[in-house]
């Protein structure tokens, strides 16, 4: 359930955040090296089905996501933040 929970969140996020940056053409999504991988298989989902670019998703660990996160707004932080914790 938290499973499908987190995914719908994921989604809800995506197509949100698509449009947040201008000069960026892709979402940002950053953290744990846990959730990279279900993260990764999400974005490229997205990117297949919806026939936009596919969310980037870089593994930092959840403080360094969070932090880089927390950092700022803009096209030199990420839009999502992803956490194991």
């Amino acid at each position: 359930m938290k499973t499908l929970i987190g995914l719908c969140a994921a989604v809800a996020l995506l197509g949100g955040a698509g449009s947040a940056h201008a000069a960026r053409d892709y979402v940002w999504a950053a953290g744990s090296s846990t959730v990279f991988p279900f993260a990764t298989r999400v974005a490229e989902n997205y990117g297949r089905k919806t026939g936009m670019k596919a969310p980037n998703v870089e593994s930092l660990g959840t403080g360094g996501g969070i932090k880089l996160f927390c950092s700022g707004v803009g096209d030199n932080f990420p839009d999502i933040a992803n956490a194991s914790r």
